[in-house]
């Protein structure tokens, strides 16, 4: 089925300001007008964060929505799919969050408006791990778009997370997806 709701969650001091969303955003509203999209900046708490999303994505019929996530977005974005079983697309997806971000507690800069701050509560920790699944229930909901050159993730870790989904595994590239206008096509076609 086409999908008529498209959702993107941002990653860790992202925003609906990045390059990928961005990109998405220019791409629905150009070739798929008729599709409901929604990029919300999401707060720093998770908990907060997926109570926002649910709540407001609780209307949307399940069987033709979706979620796109990046980094931290594809851990929410795996959260969302597991949840309502829609399908996903995880662009760089953040496996072990609780782990990977307990170094950022304090204060941090948006990457987007190095003016807008926020602070990383160490109860967020406990938050992601309130938030963590364990295997994907549908493997065909997901496509994940894994670079083994992420600076920041560790690509095995990402691969070895979604088993029997569609993962395109690039030999390079960086955690931002610097080249993801090569991939939009592949990611709009499976969200048909």
């Amino acid at each position: 089925m086409a999908t008529t709701h498209l959702l993107y969650l941002h990653g860790f001091r992202s925003s609906p300001q990045s390059a990928k969303a961005r990109q998405v955003a220019a791409r629905v509203a150009h070739d798929h007008p008729g599709v409901t999209w929604w990029c919300p900046q999401l707060p720093p708490s998770p908990c907060e964060a997926m109570r926002m999303v649910m709540d407001c994505i609780a209307g949307w019929p399940r069987d033709s929505m979706a979620v796109v996530g990046s980094s931290l977005g594809g851990f929410y974005a795996t959260h969302v799919a597991e949840t309502t079983g829609c399908k996903a697309v995880l662009l760089n997806p953040a496996i072990h969050p609780a782990r990977d971000l307990a170094k950022y507690i304090g204060e941090q800069t948006s990457w987007h408006d190095p003016n807008e701050r926020f602070f990383f509560d160490p109860g967020f920790i406990d938050e992601l791990k309130a938030l963590a699944h364990g295997p994907v229930a549908r493997p065909a909901n997901y496509f994940a778009v894994i670079a083994k050159g992420d600076e920041v993730l560790d690509w095995r870790e990402m691969t070895g997370r979604y088993p029997g989904a569609r993962i395109k595994l690039l030999e390079a590239g960086d955690h931002a997806l610097s080249d993801f206008d090569e991939h939009i096509d592949e990611v709009l076609a499976f969200l048909r």
